[in-house]
């Protein structure tokens, strides 16, 4: 099985092909969110670090994460500059506080839960850059189709830490965060971003 395989059978639901379209429709937007989710997947990595200081793996694997999106960041600032498109503040997607409401605020739950989290978010990444890469540019297909490799690492390192921060099987804990993730990809979002679920109908 490869990434890819291993990542969809994870995640459990494709991206609707009405949010592609969306996608396509909507490109500027699309890259203006994909830098800032690189820039806060940067910082998630960096918190995780400061807060886990016990953890050597943690440690060794979120500061390569944390370094790989900020160079993710800079690769999607220079395409946006090179287009002419301005960056700027956006409203957060709903997808990332959805999930992260189910987060326990005890530890080890805490942690187990919040790696959990991170594996689903560069799982669907992962998922969106595959799906999209077809149908973009060939600057951008391109681009999408060179950050697979990385994004699918991060995943299982997410995934491998959850594992081992548990010291127990956490399958039913990533099925509680999968049906949250799913029911946020498929149901209608009223707000166009890179982790929307499918468009509200007109």
């Amino acid at each position: 099985m490869d990434i890819l395989d291993e990542i969809k059978a994870f995640l459990g639901c494709e991206t609707p092909d009405s949010w592609i379209q969306a996608a396509l429709e909507h490109q500027d937007l699309l890259l203006i969110d994909h830098a800032h989710c690189e820039k806060k997947a940067a910082s998630t990595a960096m918190s995780l670090m400061f807060r886990y200081v016990e953890r050597p793996d943690l440690l060794n694997k979120m500061s390569r994460l944390a370094r790989e999106e900020l160079i993710h960041f800079e690769q999607v600032l220079a395409i946006m500059e090179k287009r002419g498109i301005v960056y700027d503040h956006l409203s957060p997607a709903r997808y990332a506080g959805g999930l992260r409401a189910e987060v326990r605020t005890y530890e080890p739950g805490k942690l187990v839960d919040t790696l959990i989290v991170g594996a689903l978010i560069e799982a669907r990444s992962c998922e969106r850059f595959a799906k999209l890469a077809p149908h973009l540019d060939s600057e951008l297909s391109k681009f999408y189709r060179s950050l697979l490799k990385s994004e699918g690492r991060h995943y299982q390192d997410y995934l491998g830490l959850a594992r081992d921060a548990a010291g127990e099987p956490i399958e039913e804990r990533i099925e509680t965060f999968r049906r949250i993730e799913n029911e946020l990809i498929l149901s209608e979002d009223d707000t166009f971003r890179f982790h929307s679920g499918a468009p509200a109908a007109a």
